[in-house]
């Protein structure tokens, strides 16, 4: 009788917690059903660009109701610097696993977003991860490791302070880095036959090693401009990749790797600038091809 007694009590102090914390409980249950569980958003690292793009934008909850909603969750956590973020797809956005999926898939749209962000907080690869709860991963490699990071922020704070003054204009301090960055810098020729002797991908061949291709040109450049807080991203065609640069009230085109060109004599240091903060008109009347590039995703630079 005794055992009843004290199973009944209990039994009726359950429901009784049951009951104060009903609508808690129901709040959180109703959350699971709706698959939207509490993002974690973390802070920022110091690459992080404070810089509004047409194409992506800065996310504002981390919770998708479409493609574009997807794209710029992506930007924004590649653009905050994080190794894992985690987000979830809310029940009401039928096909947003699909649509993680297909962006998951699609290494070109996965690099053009890459191009809005710091070189800093470039992916390498990328590993997305997602189940049918709704909750999607995403897994960073980046691009360049604290070493490379260290050394090369090393290197640029070398060069502003030897070959920059306090007193010199912004165009001034590009047009020096410019200029410099080619003088130092050859064209890796032995990476396209795929012989890998330099870091020339990145901007740590053309800064430490004196050999760069498109890309390590375009992200030195980039790491200067992001210095100075100058609105910039990198502009990739199926075949090479640049910066695009805002000066007063335009968009601009910068290309080190086409105002470095390859000579039949190899002994011979070229510097042009040909390609040196150009609009896109005057880049299409050069009609190279290597500069086809989509004006859907690069708008600023389609007006």
């Amino acid at each position: 009788m005794v055992k009843k007694i004290i199973i009944l009590s209990f039994f009726i102090i359950g429901l009784g917690v049951l009951a104060f914390n009903f609508d808690d409980i129901t709040d959180k249950l109703a959350k699971v059903l709706r698959r939207e569980p509490t993002v974690v958003i973390s802070k920022v690292n110091s690459y992080y660009k404070n810089n509004g793009f047409e194409f992506v934008k800065e996310s504002t909850n981390y919770i998708p109701y479409s493609q574009q909603d997807l794209k710029d969750i992506f930007y924004s956590s590649l653009n905050a610097g994080y190794e894992t973020f985690t987000f979830y797809c809310p029940a009401e956005y039928y096909e947003c696993l699909n649509d993680v999926h297909s962006f998951s898939s699609d290494n070109s749209l996965l690099t053009h977003i890459n191009n809005f962000v710091s070189p800093f907080n470039n992916f390498d690869n990328i590993k997305v991860v997602y189940d049918e709860t709704g909750e999607v991963t995403i897994k960073v490699n980046k691009l360049y490791s604290p070493d490379e990071i260290s050394i090369i922020n090393q290197e640029i704070d070398r060069i502003i302070a030897s070959k920059l003054n306090s007193e010199m204009e912004l165009e001034d301090k590009i047009l020096t880095i410019h200029d410099y960055i080619i003088n130092k810098t050859k064209y890796d020729e032995d990476r396209l036959s795929g012989i890998i002797k330099y870091k020339s991908n990145i901007a740590y061949g053309p800064l430490i090693e004196g050999y760069g291709i498109c890309g390590g040109y375009s992200d030195a450049m980039a790491l200067f401009l992001n210095r100075w807080n100058v609105p910039n991203f990198k502009v990739a065609s199926d075949t090479h990749v640049w910066n695009a640069v805002f000066m007063g009230d335009a968009w601009l085109h910068l290309d080190l790797t086409w105002d470095d060109p390859v000579s039949e004599d190899r002994s011979k240091d070229t510097l042009l600038h040909k390609f040196y903060l150009i609009d896109t008109s005057t880049l299409e009347s050069y009609e190279i091809t290597d500069h086809d590039f989509n004006k859907t995703i690069y708008r600023e630079l389609a007006n």
